[in-house]
């Protein structure tokens, strides 16, 4: 079966070409989903406000007002690269108290469907 694109982070394999390759739809918008959500604003050429850009919001104190300009940004880059995906809903806290980074990183866990596909699932990250 041939594939719509390299999975990343990149794997060399004989049996797809030189690539491990992603094969359906709903693998390839939740990558694409989370290189959104993952990438800084300036950090893809041509378009320099494409990304979330969570990196600019660590060492931030966490109050209700970051968790609510990240679920602000995740929103509206979504909106604008990714209008196929509907955001069912944003979560975000802290790691466990047993997880030795508990005060210093938060999930978001972000749910999200794809209609045209007739599916839903979930992207976790840890920040």
């Amino acid at each position: 079966m041939a594939g719509l694109t390299p999975r990343l982070p990149l794997n060399i394999n004989t049996v797809d070409g030189a690539y491990t390759l992603i094969k359906n739809r709903v693998a390839l918008v939740r990558q694409n989903f989370k290189n959104l959500v993952l990438t800084a604003p300036g950090e893809r050429m041509m378009i320099p406000d494409f990304g979330v850009g969570l990196r600019n919001f660590l060492f931030e104190n966490d109050t209700y007002n970051l968790r609510e300009a990240i679920i602000d940004r995740i929103s509206v880059q979504t909106r604008k690269y990714m209008p196929f995906v509907q955001i069912v809903s944003i979560d975000i806290f802290p790691n466990p108290e047993n997880d030795l980074r508990a005060d210093n990183s938060l999930n978001i866990h972000i749910k999200y469907a794809i209609p045209s596909l007739q599916t839903t699932d979930i992207l976790e990250i840890s920040v």
